[in-house]
């Protein structure tokens, strides 16, 4: 069975993630395949948009194939995860320049990887069954695929929380922080993508698009913004904890199940591509943390605790936020040398051929 499958029907060209039984999570094979099909929809004159959709009624992606990624750094030396994400961060950019609509329909769970190959797009529809979340923290891990980008152009310290507790959000609350675009209700989905193949997108959506319900998020941005906007996780913490609000004292004790580490490196990285602007020069910040965590003990530990043996009992090492220190933090943003991502300064780049760039 083809992983991911491809499809031309009229004006739209199709991209399908086909793993249901693995929640559609990416393959270092099922990124390189995607960007070979954007290659070629981009120079046919007879695709006019792309539509990224999953197989299966449990969502579109659930994130990067992590059991991969725990093999190979427990029983390897991490260059196949580190491959895996140089392709995979070069076609997160390559979705957000793409010269033709990409609409990505984000029904059900979209998580990690999953927001890297949709939320970038030009299009982002999301359902009531719509669960979108950046969880890395929750395995020892950063949030990537340009997830700190986005997630630092959300209102307020909203994208700050998302990305140190990994909670998950809902269509609106999605719309709010800017990670999409539309809703469309489920029942709706098909007729909306049958009418890509005959219409302009904007039409298509005038026909499907629906007011979104009321979200969570909002009415908790007084307590979200002041408290995480700490200058430490440590602080963070503590006003979490002294604000009285309840859902606030379950946040703190949600970051604190979390890797000290991951916690700690996420706000810094938050903190930095705030600085740093650009897509690209955010990823190239994402790959330098990605590849550190590869000889981080949390990785494979929290994998092991939340994927393999499911014990949800992760030993985090350090264990606490105050063992992590300034240096620790520090080690994880070093630069690779010759073996950066390379992304800022040169423009977007194809999976397939490093020397090409898009035209604009």
């Amino acid at each position: 069975m083809n992983d991911v499958l491809f499809r031309t029907s009229g004006r739209t060209a199709h991209v399908t993630l086909n793993r249901p039984g693995a929640l559609n999570s990416l393959t270092h094979d099922m990124v390189l395949r995607i960007d070979e099909a954007l290659t070629e929809w981009e120079h046919d004159s007879a695709v006019e948009t792309v539509v990224i959709t999953g197989e299966g009624e449990r969502g579109l992606c659930a994130g990067g194939d992590i059991r991969a990624i725990h093999d190979d750094v427990r029983d390897g030396d991490g260059r196949a995860s580190a491959a895996f994400w140089r392709d995979e961060y070069r076609l997160n950019a390559r979705i957000a320049r793409y010269p033709k609509p990409y609409v990505a329909v984000m029904d059900g769970i979209v998580m990690g990887g999953g927001v890297g190959v949709s939320a970038h797009g030009s299009v982002r529809v999301v359902t009531e069954r719509s669960r979108i979340a950046m969880p890395e923290t929750g395995i020892g891990f950063v949030p990537d695929v340009g997830g700190t980008h986005l997630l630092a152009l959300a209102p307020g310290e909203l994208g700050t929380h998302l990305a140190l507790t990994g909670a998950q959000i809902g269509a609106p609350d999605a719309l709010l922080c800017g990670l999409a675009d539309h809703y469309v209700p489920s029942a709706a989905l098909q007729d909306f993508v049958d009418d890509l193949a005959e219409r302009p997108v904007r039409e298509a959506l005038a026909r499907h698009v629906r007011q979104a319900p009321p979200g969570i998020l909002a009415g908790r941005r007084e307590w979200i913004d002041s408290c995480f906007s700490a200058d430490t996780a440590e602080d963070i913490v503590q006003r979490l904890l002294d604000h009285g609000d309840p859902a606030a004292k379950e946040t703190a004790d949600t970051l604190l199940a979390k890797s000290p580490t991951a916690v700690k490196v996420t706000l810094a990285a938050m903190r930095r591509a705030r600085r740093l602007g650009a897509l690209e020069r955010v990823l190239d910040q994402e790959y330098r943390v990605s590849c550190a965590c590869l000889s981080s003990p949390d990785l494979v530990e929290g994998i092991r605790a939340q994927v393999i043996d499911k014990d949800r009992d992760p030993r985090w090492s350090p264990a606490t936020l105050a063992e992590v220190t300034d240096a620790d933090v520090e080690r994880f943003f070093t630069p690779l040398g010759e073996r950066e991502l390379g992304l800022a300064g040169v423009g977007p780049l194809t999976v397939l051929d490093s020397e090409e760039s898009r035209p604009e």
